[in-house]
């Protein structure tokens, strides 16, 4: 394998993971990185499930115990063959679109193997929920939340329906983060030429009118069509409103940019429930930024 700059994408059972694969092939096909493919047993999926003889008393007979023991090693098997299956058929769906790709199979927390493994990736992807995670909107999968809040490289969290990237949104108020998106933006291979829009929910203060005009700026002059929305109203209505293939606004956006949680637990509370609610709520993949 070759040294390329990879993207680390984490794949499962879930309906989201064929999306995601398409995701990963074009997004790394664009910018001529490798993808990495992780799929993690969780440590229930392992061999040692414990020690069964102080729960089983009263004279239960060691056959028991045997049985116990054979079912557990049977089950964590069955994971990994499964595991196996998945990562084959990710590989085979990301190698079709001519992009290298590996595939890694780990036993344990998988936010533990995000923060091992982050600092040697451009882009980590996952999907919106996981296998296990309740289909219903109001949830996201629980290990995209714990990944959002940890992670340092930017987050692609993929929507069920691949579509390429042609036209994105960078929810921007002029912060830290909203600059480092645009600059992020602004230097993928994979966004040139792209169209852009800088949305700014509420109004702007001159301070902020400036931050937009430079970061207008900055797009246009890496090769990107960009322009500048502000509107009124609650920044998670507005932004998916944008990114809603079905809105009367015009043609949606392939692509939500936007900060993520904030380090303090009083930031977390004030921005964090804002980022939750927009991918829950949000119809099209959103790229989350530390």
């Amino acid at each position: 394998m070759t040294d390329k700059p990879n993207l680390m994408a984490l794949v499962d059972a879930s309906a989201y993971s064929e999306s995601l694969c398409h995701y990963a092939a074009w997004i790394a096909g664009q910018n001529a990185w490798k993808v990495k493919l992780y799929h993690i047993l969780g440590r229930r999926s392992g061999h040692d499930r414990g020690d069964y003889s102080g729960a089983i008393r009263l004279g239960a007979r060691s056959r028991l115990l045997a049985e116990l023991s054979q079912m557990d090693e049977a089950r964590a098997k069955l994971a990994q063959e499964q595991g196996r299956a998945v990562l084959e058929d990710a590989a085979a769906l990301i190698s079709a679109e001519g992009v290298e790709v590996e595939t890694r199979l780990r036993q344990g927390d998988l936010v533990d193997t995000v923060a091992d493994k982050e600092q040697a990736a451009e882009m980590i992807m996952i999907g919106k929920r996981g296998e296990a995670a309740s289909h219903a909107m109001a949830h996201l999968g629980s290990n995209l939340e714990r990944i959002l809040r940890s992670a340092h490289r930017p987050v692609l969290i993929a929507n069920r329906s691949f579509a390429p990237i042609s036209k994105l949104l960078i929810a921007f108020d002029g912060g830290v983060s909203a600059t480092k998106a645009v600059d992020y933006v602004a230097t993928l291979p994979a966004f040139s030429k792209r169209a852009v829009t800088l949305v700014f929910a509420g109004t702007p203060s001159a301070e902020q009118i400036t931050a937009l005009e430079a970061a207008k700026n900055r797009l246009t002059a890496a090769g990107m069509g960009a322009d500048i929305l502000i509107e009124a109203g609650e920044p998670e209505h507005l932004l998916a409103r944008l990114c809603d293939s079905d809105s009367s606004s015009g043609a949606a956006h392939d692509l939500l940019v936007m900060g993520a949680y904030g380090h303090s637990r009083v930031r977390q509370l004030m921005i964090g429930s804002t980022t939750t609610q927009m991918i829950q709520s949000c119809k099209a993949p959103v790229l989350v930024m530390r």
